[in-house]
């Protein structure tokens, strides 16, 4: 069978890696054979996936990025340049912790800008929006925006990618000044209305 997806001659990619069609595979990527991946994926340069990793559809991952076991991107995840997964929480060298990888998901439609570093055990919530190099170390509400060390919430982001002009806490309403979609908060809890 024909391989329906692409992967640049310095790559390597591991007998048993599942890769779906019109993925792209750049230059010295490393795919584990245990990895799944879904279809219309880019992996950058020098992008590392592990065994215990599940990539869905549409997801791009940016140069330089690692994605380690027991770490899950739904959808439409964008992983910026250079951001950090980890999958132990007290890592020592001299200390064996396989058995204690923490697992850490980001749903369908986030952002991980840039040199960003998502602690393990997170939820990142759909399509959230983490600022470059902000440290997330608990669970993102879906479409907030984070910043800072360590990572706090200062906004709310429209699936297409626009800050939102709400408060941090409802109830209020407000469009995507570019879609016109309409969004609903609820005390802490946003949610897009279906048109």
């Amino acid at each position: 069978m024909t391989a329906t997806y692409t992967v640049h001659p310095s790559a390597i990619v591991d007998d048993g890696a599942q890769i779906g069609e019109g993925s792209r595979v750049w230059h010295f990527v490393h795919v584990c054979a245990g990895a799944r991946i879904g279809k219309d994926v880019s992996l950058g340069q020098n992008v590392f996936v592990g065994n215990k990793v599940i990539i869905g559809d549409h997801c791009k991952i940016q140069n330089n990025v690692s994605v380690y076991d027991n770490v899950t991107l739904e959808d439409g995840v964008f992983c910026g340049p250079s951001m950090v997964f980890t999958n132990v929480y007290n890592p020592r060298s001299l200390i064996e912790r396989k058995s204690e990888y923490r697992n850490t998901l980001a749903k369908k439609g986030a952002t991980l800008g840039a040199n960003c570093t998502i602690v393990c055990g997170s939820t990142i919530g759909e399509y959230a929006f983490v600022g470059a190099g902000a440290v997330v170390n608990k669970d993102v509400p879906a479409y907030a925006l984070m910043v800072g060390v360590p990572a706090r919430q200062i906004g709310w982001m429209s699936e297409f990618g626009e800050q939102l002009d709400l408060p941090l806490q409802g109830p209020a309403e407000t469009t995507c000044p570019h879609t016109g979609a309409r969004y609903v908060l609820d005390g802490h809890t946003l949610t897009k209305l279906l048109a």
